[in-house]
């Protein structure tokens, strides 16, 4: 009898602890922990571990250390991860809504975009793939982007001709199309030495790229240009939420937000930071784009976005200029 107590007390104290396990969650992303992606993701386990002691534990890949940018949104519905932050040009084959963030001189500034994306709308695309697996919980920034070529850009008429890197996209192809430019699909890797050798003639860029990857050596003007942004969206597999409970979700969904807004407060410094040190080293010539100059730059580009509206939805991009105020 005594041993079967001791048992069963063994077995209790056994279940007990299992049951005390934290929950293991692994947050991918393919970026070094000092940007401020990687911030914003260690910023999360801090707040989530805090908010929920014991029962979570965030485990952050960074650079890529799980799964690269090919593979991991495979793994996030495979289940072999939880969170990620991919580009929001990785959301393409799930949503074409996501094409907004795209169309050109559709914000005003980093501000307009902020107020979409809080905006019902805008929080509407982070709902607009659950059906697909995947959970929006929030976009986070990396910047706006800046036009650069070997001659001022300051006005659509200035592009003709030109040869423009872009990224795969049929909106910014079409974008720079609508100016009389040439777009060139490359990859980011052969950027540098495309302009340097005058494969292509420029290019758009957030301050962070331009500066890190030293394209202000090889441009001599860059446009305060502002007319598109570079965003990414933090997600997660839809069916793993789903499952956990309302405890962990509340304490998970707190820390995210925070850890979202820390992350795109150090982005705008960031990028701020970086437009300086490109004016600073006096390489390529930074210049204003006036509001007559902007007002070209938008008249001449608008017809893409009426090419793309049945896809993307009016409602989405009224919703947009709205929050140019």
């Amino acid at each position: 009898m005594k041993l079967k107590l001791v048992a069963a007390g063994v077995l209790l104290a056994f279940g007990l602890g299992a049951q005390a396990a934290p929950l293991i969650i692994k947050y991918s992303h393919v970026v070094a922990d000092v940007t401020p992606k990687g911030q914003a993701a260690l910023k999360f386990k801090e707040l989530a571990e805090k908010k929920l002691p014991g029962k979570v534990e965030i485990q952050v890949f960074p650079n890529s250390q799980l799964f690269g940018d090919g593979k991991e949104m495979e793994a996030l519905l495979l289940g072999d991860v939880q969170i990620l932050a991919p580009s929001l040009a990785k959301f393409g084959k799930y949503t074409k809504q996501i094409q907004i963030f795209d169309l050109p001189f559709l914000f005003d500034d980093i501000h307009a975009v902020d107020r979409f994306q809080a905006s019902k709308e805008g929080q509407g695309l982070l709902n607009s793939m659950e059906k697909k697996g995947i959970k929006g919980f929030g976009f986070l920034h990396n910047g706006m982007k800046q036009l650069s070529a070997n001659k001022p850009l300051g006005y659509p008429t200035d592009a003709k001709g030109l040869k423009f890197r872009i990224q795969a996209s049929d909106v910014l192809e079409a974008q720079f199309k609508a100016v009389g430019g040439n777009p060139q699909k490359l990859a980011f890797a052969e950027v540098y030495q495309a302009l340097q050798t005058g494969v292509v003639d420029g290019t758009e860029n957030p301050w962070s790229n331009i500066y890190s990857k030293k394209f202000h050596e090889v441009q001599k003007y860059i446009m305060d240009s502002n007319h598109g942004v570079v965003d990414y969206m933090v997600i997660g597999n839809a069916k793993w939420w789903a499952g956990l409970p309302p405890d962990i979700q509340k304490g998970l969904s707190e820390a995210m937000l925070e850890s979202i807004k820390f992350g795109n407060k150090v982005a705008f410094e960031e990028d701020q930071a970086f437009r300086q040190k490109v004016i600073d080293e006096n390489k390529a010539k930074v210049l204003p784009m006036s509001k007559e100059q902007t007002a070209a730059w938008r008249a001449a580009t608008q017809p893409v976005w009426k090419k793309f509206e049945a896809e993307i939805g009016k409602d989405l991009i009224d919703a947009a200029l709205k929050a140019n105020k």
